[in-house]
């Protein structure tokens, strides 16, 4: 429920054109819409720029679709985060104009594009080709929050050289989000290349003394490089957000 909704529907009021009754009951979901099994904030696209992010692990199916369809009834973009493709299918019956990205494991909802300033662009990096599910699911986060998103994928120090090709497009980046499992060393060398925000995603991908991500987080929080911020494990849902904060200040 954004600015436009509540001021066409006050519009509409008092023209006539709508009741009291009528107007209350739009109304009535502000600032938060009670389903027993979740509360959803329909307030949050007025107060933050983009509507509430359903997380979908942990929930069933039913739960899913039911939060995504009431979310529809108010919002044009619409994002869910760890889906299944059960549960898109779900979602694609009462919503159908869904997405799922298979990869980033996301369910996207697009109805109307924002409009997206080309000249400052979010640079989503890999260190290696099993961290591209986070980096996408932080590709796509950023997309669909009115964001240009490049991508640059595979470019770990293990080859660093496949990483110095790439020293222009770091540089024209408005800001940077590394992904990185193992030791998470891609973050502190493009730290101390770029002259933008830099957003470390340490993944959990890696060998047994990767601990699940633990090394490559402790690895990034530890980074010599100045302007390196950092985010949980495989969070690239909250690195594309970040991203897109940072990307729309003025």
């Amino acid at each position: 429920m954004d600015i436009d909704y509540v001021s066409n529907l006050l519009k509409d009021f008092k023209a006539g054109n709508l009741t009291l009754n009528d107007a209350l009951e739009k109304l009535k979901v502000l600032p938060y819409e009670d389903l027993e099994f979740a509360k959803l904030d329909h307030h949050r696209l007025m107060r933050q720029g983009f509507a509430e992010v359903v997380f979908c692990q942990g929930k069933t199916v039913e739960q899913v679709l039911a939060i995504v369809d009431r979310l529809a009834d108010y919002n044009r973009s619409i994002l869910a985060t760890r889906a299944s493709r059960e549960m898109y299918e779900a979602v694609k019956k009462t919503v159908p104009e869904a997405t799922y990205h298979e990869l980033a494991r996301l369910i996207t909802v697009e109805r109307q594009k924002p409009p997206v300033d080309q000249d400052r662009f979010v640079l989503v990096m890999s260190a290696g080709t099993s961290d591209i599910p986070v980096a996408e699911e932080a590709a796509v986060t950023a997309e669909i929050m009115g964001n240009a998103v490049k991508r640059v994928y595979d470019v770990g120090v293990a080859g660093i050289h496949r990483l110095l090709d790439q020293r222009q497009l770091i540089e024209k980046a408005n800001v940077l989000i590394v992904v990185a499992g193992m030791e998470g060393a891609l973050a502190s060398v493009v730290g101390g290349m770029a002259a933008k925000p830099v957003i470390a995603v340490p993944t959990s991908i890696g060998y047994g003394a990767n601990f699940g991500g633990l090394a490559a987080l402790l690895s990034m929080l530890n980074s010599c490089a100045a302007g390196v911020a950092v985010v949980n494990i495989d969070n690239g849902f909250g690195a594309g957000r970040l991203a897109s904060i940072i990307n729309h200040m003025r």
